[in-house]
Formats: C-alpha cells, sequence, structure tokens
C-alpha cells in the first residue's frame, strides 16, 4: 500500500486547486463536469504511474486508483439509487463518478460547499434558494397571493422575466408553461 500512497501524495503535490468549469442552470450552481476533470487529472495520473477505472458494479457506482508497477488499489462507492428513468441513472452516474473520484482523491475544487459538510442538509435554505411553491390556483380554484401578486406586477407594466420568478418561488414545468403561454414570461 506504501507505493500508491506515495504516488497519490505526488499527484496531489501537482494538481492543485481545480475550477468548476460547468453550471447547471436550473440551480444556478456551478461543478466539475466529470470530462473535463479526467481530461485534467489522467495526464498527471499517469505520470504518477496511476490508473483510474470507474466501473458499475453491483448496483454501486465505484473509482479506483491502481498503481500500475505494484498493482496496489484504494476505491471509492456510492450505491446507485433503483432509477427506472434511464435519464435519471445516467445523471446519478455521472454524478456519483464525479463526487467518488474527487474524494478517493481528496481534490479541492474553487467554491466548494464542504464547510457544509456534517450539517443536515435538508435545514440548510439557502438566500437565494426559494421555498415556496408558485401556484396559480388553490385547491377551491382561486388565484393564489403569489399568483395574483405576479398578475399585479405585469398589469402595473413590471417586465417578469422566468429567471426572477425562479429566485423567489419553486416552480413547475406546468406553471412555467403557463406563465409563458398567458403573460409571455420569457
Amino acid at each position: 500500500m506504501l507505493k500508491i500512497l506515495k504516488s497519490i501524495s505526488e499527484f496531489k503535490k501537482e494538481v492543485g486547486v481545480l475550477s468548476k468549469d460547468s453550471t447547471n442552470p436550473f440551480f444556478d450552481s456551478k461543478y466539475l463536469d466529470i470530462n473535463q476533470l479526467l481530461h485534467h487529472l489522467e495526464p498527471i495520473l499517469e505520470k504518477h504511474n496511476l490508473l483510474v477505472l470507474q466501473p458499475i458494479q453491483d448496483g454501486f457506482v465505484k473509482s479506483i486508483i491502481y498503481h500500475i508497477e505494484s498493482g496496489e488499489n484504494i476505491s471509492s462507492e456510492i450505491k446507485l439509487s433503483d432509477f427506472t428513468n434511464p435519464q435519471h441513472t445516467g445523471s446519478a452516474v455521472t454524478y456519483f463518478r464525479r463526487y467518488t473520484l474527487q474524494s478517493l482523491l481528496g481534490l479541492q475544487a474553487e467554491d466548494d460547499d464542504g464547510n457544509k459538510a456534517g450539517v443536515d442538509k435538508s435545514s440548510i435554505k439557502k438566500e437565494s434558494e426559494p421555498s415556496e411553491w408558485l401556484n396559480l390556483f388553490d385547491k377551491q380554484g382561486n388565484k393564489t397571493s403569489s399568483f395574483n401578486a405576479i398578475e399585479k406586477a405585469i398589469s402595473e407594466g413590471k417586465k417578469i422575466t422566468l429567471q426572477e420568478t425562479r429566485k423567489k418561488y419553486k416552480v413547475s414545468k406546468d406553471v412555467v408553461n403557463q406563465l409563458k403561454d398567458n403573460f409571455n414570461i420569457i
């Protein structure tokens, strides 16, 4: 185990802090794209006689680092949920590949939200994260107060965008379509 640890230590000195290079527009957040991450890491790994494999085995996404000369390896894995939608499975695999690799190598990334580690994330509310759903109508079929506020602002000539609306409310696709169709919100 000594050779692989020494090689990873040398690798870490060379790799430095990584920049989050991609944006998730739905959550307005940045992340490391797995392909860009591997493109950056693989030449440095190779230089230090290390090889990364990321198989899916027995319902787990794994990242395994091998020391090419000694055959020593270390690994990290996360269990996949049972998705019926292949796109959800694919997204989870990509996400888990990125995070098992980052965790395994102890990689640092800019603007990392690691300061929230150990905290129940369900209890954390980001300032920009809306907590209230935008519903157009209540159960009785009456317009909701949030919808009335949007409708009033539009009638007063204020240009409201979907981006602004998403900053204030959680918005389903159905509501987005209705806002676009009825109020020309873009």
